[in-house]
């Protein structure tokens, strides 16, 4: 086990618990799910103050365009919030990425608006967790950082992103813009786990609507003119479903369509989400679902029109990735921080960031749990731990004044 170096110590010896704290309680009474515009809003002003305090420039970026498919198959605009980007030090020869999300899962009008204590150290409240408690961790982490003498010979990029929690559609390219060149990333999900595990290894997801164009008829007078889009549409589950297996899940979510029960129906809308474990599986499901397409079609005499994509493609545990987890470990170790990573099923920003070709470790927020739920908590202390974590990775990454 290593230890702390006294200027290692110093490094971490001004982290403020408290204010981190009162941070997280401000941001927390903020609603910002992601389609709640004026609370990003709100949200993104109290957060560019907040980085401003860094040596760097604050900005805002727009977020990219972003289509969706309507009930009735029509493709329509999806708005978001701003994103927040902080560069600092931006021609230097060693620069990192740190990413997080100021956006949640809970819209203006659900019912878990505020924070409540559960016990002396645990915080619940939406947000606390998934995660701007990590927020909290990437600013105290960094403004240690930079009182390392090793600072001003490296740069990095933080970007806070609006629309995390719905795929990052709109900020998509915004990470591979900021991801290209950089020695490292790492991105402020809370924990595996509550006891502080790590996610190494991640499947892949893909959101998709398949758009059924039939033929409408009488029920009674002619049925058989008719070309029934609801029910190519369930077929077309059950042939997804059938595809399921061997590292590749696939989960038809929702149906939308149909008519009176005297019509047979013209149009219907299936979305369906899936979990490629690894990029064949991802190959092997762009290799079936032309065919199968093609054979429904064929079968029930309509056409189907296919929109989405993989937004998260897997991301795998390389040697490089082995290497950044192997060094958190380490500092872990010398913070008397227990420190393990296992394989998870969820997907965030780092898959994108890992497909770059970037090693990242995504987990380096706060412990808590009960995320997307109105259960979702933060172990309080996990603030300044994390932080604290978080800053000694990235002076020895750095190769610090006394990095091992």
């Amino acid at each position: 086990m290593s230890t702390l170096s006294s200027a290692e110590a110093a490094l971490i010896a001004g982290i403020d618990a408290p204010a981190m704290l009162g941070q997280v309680e401000t941001w927390c009474a903020i609603n910002t799910g992601t389609r709640n515009l004026a609370g990003l809003a709100q949200q993104a002003a109290l957060l560019a103050d907040a980085f401003a305090a860094l040596p760097g420039d604050v900005r805002l970026v727009r977020p990219a365009p972003v289509e969706a498919i309507a009930a009735d198959g029509r493709a329509v605009a999806l708005v978001h919030g701003d994103h927040i980007v902080l560069s600092v030090r931006p021609h230097a020869p060693r620069r990192y990425l740190l990413t997080g999300h100021m956006d949640t899962v809970y819209p203006a009008d659900h019912a878990f608006q505020t924070t409540t204590w559960l016990d002396a150290e645990t915080l619940g409240g939406p947000g606390t967790a998934d995660m701007k408690g990590g927020i909290a961790v990437i600013l105290a982490a960094l403004m240690a950082f930079e009182t390392s003498l090793i600072a001003p010979h490296v740069g990095y990029d933080v970007l806070i992103n609006s629309d995390e929690e719905t795929g990052s559609l709109a900020s998509a390219s915004l990470i591979a813009q900021l991801a290209r060149g950089k020695a490292a990333a790492l991105t402020y999900e809370p924990s595996a786990l509550p006891d502080g595990t790590l996610a190494g290894a991640r499947g892949g997801s893909g959101n998709y609507s398949a758009i059924v164009t039939g033929r409408s008829a009488h029920a009674g007078r002619n049925p058989q003119d008719g070309r029934n889009a609801l029910v190519a549409a369930a077929d077309l589950a059950l042939g997804l479903r059938a595809l399921s297996g061997d590292g590749l899940a696939i989960n038809p979510a929702r149906i939308d369509g149909g008519s009176a029960n005297n019509v047979v129906p013209d149009h219907a809308v299936l979305r369906f989400n899936i979990r490629p474990r690894e990029e064949e599986d991802a190959v092997r499901f762009a290799a079936a679902i032309g065919p199968l397409l093609r054979e429904l079609e064929l079968a029930h005499d309509v056409s189907i029109h296919l929109h989405g994509g993989i937004s998260r493609p897997p991301k795998p545990l390389t040697p490089e990735a082995e290497k950044l987890f192997d060094l958190v470990r380490k500092c872990g170790a010398a913070l008397g921080q227990q420190v393990r990573w296992q394989s998870s099923g969820g997907v965030c920003d780092g898959n994108n960031i890992a497909a770059l070709g970037v090693a990242v470790v995504d987990t380096m927020g706060v412990r808590g749990g009960a995320i997307h739920s109105p259960q979702e908590y933060m172990i309080v202390p996990s603030l300044a731990e994390r932080a604290a974590l978080s800053a000694l990775v990235l002076l020895r990454l750095s190769g610090g004044e006394e990095a091992k």
